[in-house]
């Protein structure tokens, strides 16, 4: 898969990839993802994505080959590769700061490297190929347990660990009331993860219907369709004896379908800070003293957020890109136990060689689609 600009991606052959330095590996993918962020790719509104560049950060596969200096895995081991390039040896990494890696990514102080996510991420070519380099391969990548499904399996790569992630974040205490904006998978998996932490309760806020039923059914959380409320917020404080939720976490970020000043900053100018909608309600729909958790995909433009207003209630906001590799022991035992199942989550499987029309369906929200997944030619 490759980039052309804006609403454009197609099939194309490309170079395999090739060692280049002793801790590379390159693995033959078996299966790859579709990531709602990756919408924001798609659309353009994410700086510095190159033409010619390959997306997907969540994929599983086979070691095709290693570097010399790899001694964890060999050709033939089956793995899955977490979204974050970290070199497990710098400042942030030896803090368990996987997401935050200081050696990776060359083009920015904040994030590390992400595979597939524009050159403000390092520039690596992503997944949603036959073939991808891993560098650092004896950091990120783990042998698949034989036990766990495929499907369970590289959705751990990042919408599984992000959403758990982010009702970690969100510091929930027993009885909680749990406000989840997006019910996306990131979403839906927060909110499920939510019950495991102690929720009392949990509410899941989107405004399209099929997704709404999904966060009913997958993670058994109350919903409010935001369309059929003259102000959410008023209805969340309401049904919240009128003080708030205890918990929001914030799975929207840049409003993945884009606004108005969003097109114009992020295609012609190069610039995106985001919608904050999804964030200022957060704000206002929890109580004062409450924790927000922010794991929705924000650029790095500053946004026109209600920080005075966070500040005068005694907020706590916490937010990071989700260290994955770091959720993994505890979510395999919740995904062998049967308290997780991410598979539950899939709703179309996608040929590589139909992938522009798998985008159009994703962003488009067609078909009932909650999370793609895409099986390259070489699976």
């Amino acid at each position: 898969m490759v980039y052309r600009g804006p609403y454009r991606v197609r099939v194309e052959e490309k170079d395999v990839p090739r060692i280049e330095h002793p801790n590379d590996a390159v693995v033959r993918v078996e299966l790859a993802a579709i990531c709602g962020s990756d919408l924001h790719l798609y659309h353009g509104l994410m700086p510095d994505t190159r033409v010619g560049t390959t997306f997907g950060h969540e994929f599983i596969g086979v070691v095709d080959s290693v570097g010399p200096s790899v001694r964890n895995l060999v050709p033939g081991d089956r793995v899955m590769v977490p979204f974050n390039i970290s070199c497990g040896s710098c400042f942030y990494c030896a803090r368990g700061m996987l997401a935050n890696c200081h050696n990776v990514n060359p083009n920015a102080t904040a994030v590390g490297g992400i595979y597939g996510y524009s050159h403000t991420t390092g520039g690596y070519d992503g997944g949603q190929a036959e073939y991808v380099r891993v560098p650092f391969a004896d950091v990120g990548p783990v042998k698949v347990p034989e036990w766990m499904h495929s499907e369970d399996a590289v959705l751990l790569t990042d919408a599984t660990a992000t959403g758990y992630f982010g009702a970690q974040l969100g510091d929930i205490r027993e009885g909680d009331v749990v406000v989840v904006f997006g019910a996306g998978p990131v979403g839906l998996v927060a909110a499920k993860s939510a019950w495991l932490m102690g929720a009392g309760r949990v509410i899941v806020v989107d405004h399209l219907e099929y997704r709404l039923e999904k966060a009913r059914t997958f993670a058994h959380a109350e919903t409010v369709n935001f369309a059929e409320h003259d102000d959410v917020v008023v209805h969340l404080k309401r049904i919240t004896d009128h003080l708030g939720a205890d918990v929001a976490i914030d799975c929207v970020g840049a409003e993945a379908d884009g606004n108005f000043l969003q097109h114009v900053t992020g295609t012609k100018l190069k610039l995106q800070g985001g919608s904050p909608v999804a964030l200022n309600w957060a704000i206002d729909a929890v109580r004062k003293g409450a924790t927000i958790s922010v794991m929705g995909a924000y650029g790095p433009v500053p946004s026109a957020v209600k920080f005075g207003d966070a500040m005068n209630k005694g907020l706590t906001l916490r937010m990071n890109q989700c260290p994955v590799k770091r959720q993994w022991p505890r979510l395999f035992e919740h995904v062998r136990n049967g308290y997780l199942r991410p598979r539950d989550l899939v709703t179309h499987r996608i040929p590589l060689e139909d992938i522009a029309e798998g985008y159009h369906l994703f962003s488009s929200k067609l078909d009932g689609i909650v999370k793609p997944l895409i099986v390259p030619t070489a699976a």
